[in-house]
């Protein structure tokens, strides 16, 4: 208990163990650099050995990097359902490569039911982070939308907070 006294101390070290107790509980940080090592080897079982348990465990960058794996039949069987799943879960917490990319396949109605709404919602998140190329595509998109379906896509827009 010495130990805990000692941090208790002061904020910042506790500030510090905390720190250091988060960084100690989510996996390291190079597990996603041996997957990408593992990729240009072409060795696809160690890269999902790698990447599933950071995308499983909330890793923004594994989410986006696995859904691609499912997009491309890269080491597993082609699944732009899985794809859009991993897509899904970093594009609600406001990635903007995964909010693209969701949009596209919602635009194309792979993996997912073709859905202009939703694709002209993650194209406009996506473009609000500074990308050129989704408000580009979210324009196109809206040329084939209804004026009721471009206003609820923008209400829905308005109304959006990424989530934990």
């Amino acid at each position: 208990m010495p130990q805990m006294r000692a941090i208790a101390v002061t904020g910042r070290g506790l500030l510090a163990a905390v720190a250091l107790f988060t960084f100690a509980l989510r996996p390291a940080a190079a597990d996603f650099g041996a997957g990408l090592e593992a990729y240009d080897a072409g060795d696809f079982e160690t890269v999902l050995a790698e990447w599933r348990p950071l995308a499983e465990a909330g890793d923004l960058e594994a989410q986006v990097a696995l859904a691609g794996l499912y997009l491309e039949g890269a080491g597993v069987a082609a699944d732009p359902a899985a794809a859009a799943r991993w897509y899904r879960r970093a594009a609600e917490r406001g990635d903007a490569v995964a909010q693209l990319n969701l949009g596209e396949l919602y635009s194309r109605g792979l993996g997912v039911e073709r859905n202009l709404v939703e694709a002209y919602l993650w194209l406009s998140l996506a473009a609000a982070q500074g990308r050129d190329w989704p408000g580009t595509r979210r324009r196109e998109i809206a040329r084939l939308m209804s004026r009721a379906e471009v206003a609820e896509a923008e209400r829905r827009v308005e109304a959006w907070r990424p989530g934990e």
